[in-house]
């Protein structure tokens, strides 16, 4: 049996490798993370995203191993859909100390041969750090076989993608998961879709107090203005919690306006 994310007795939940559970968010807070992104969906261009129970809770609704574990992983590192098609088992390192995985980005694969310019590289890799997944992965892996492409020729064997579907596939399971999730009173306020993930992974390393610098590296952003729009949300949060006022009472105002501002004496100098 797979272990899976939950959100019990209101908090969203995560292993710990010594078998602990730390919270995520807790009821008020996942309260409160809805009615900022609730404000933030009014602006069409900042991104549209799922908060950690919503996401624990749709990926109740994907019992096929292969693919909960496909929108796990692109939950859990926040990879591009057509760069979670391309991996292969050679990318996700899950036997080293440091479990991760290695994407290509989606630009850096269609430029074709050669060596990336100066100071970028091809590849970018995200640590896996929930071990519930690591453990997902591992038991998909040992559950399955690894595919190959023999060459009529040479009797070559070239790996194939972990996952051989395509994008279209992927929304409809993604649209039949959510069908189910509202057959049974649960519903979502964004579209699921498979690039939600992405937002909703780069949003969480940010409640997670992850530096804007490295969620850019990790999102394997060119730009920094790539990054920072999510920034923008949390911006709106700072201001919504300050709770600054405009209005005074009028009195008020009018007698500590008279206390600094009295009209000169005669034989006063200013």
């Amino acid at each position: 049996m797979m272990h899976r994310a939950g959100y019990r007795g209101g908090l969203a939940t995560t292993g710990t490798p010594t078998g602990q559970e730390t919270p995520l968010l807790d009821t008020r807070d996942y309260q409160h993370a809805l009615a900022l992104r609730k404000m933030a969906l009014v602006y069409d261009e900042l991104p549209r995203y799922l908060l950690a129970p919503e996401v624990a809770a749709l990926l109740h609704y994907l019992p096929d191993w292969p693919q909960h574990a496909l929108i796990n992983l692109l939950w859990n590192t926040g990879a591009r859909i057509n760069e979670a098609l391309s991996l292969k088992r050679r990318d996700i390192r899950l036997t080293v100390e440091m479990p991760h995985i290695i994407l290509r980005t989606a630009k850096q694969r269609r430029s074709g041969p050669g060596r990336p310019a100066k100071g970028k590289s091809a590849n970018r890799l995200i640590p896996l750090t929930d071990p519930h997944f690591v453990d997902e992965l591992r038991r998909l892996f040992a559950s399955t076989k690894e595919q190959f492409e023999i060459d009529a020729q040479t009797g070559e064997r070239t790996p194939l993608p972990i996952w051989q579907t395509t994008d279209r596939t992927v929304r409809n399971w993604l649209t039949k998961a959510e069908r189910q999730a509202n057959s049974e009173g649960i519903h979502f306020s964004v579209p699921v879709t498979p690039h939600v993930f992405r937002h909703s992974y780069a949003m969480h390393m940010l409640y997670q107090g992850t530096p804007l610098k490295v969620l850019q590296g990790l999102m394997g952003h060119e730009k920094g203005e790539s990054t920072e729009v999510y920034t923008r949300v949390f911006a709106l949060d700072i201001i919504a919690n300050r709770q600054v006022q405009f209005t005074l009472p009028t009195q008020d105002a009018i007698n500590m306006i008279r206390s600094t501002h009295r009209p000169l004496a005669l034989g006063d100098h200013e």
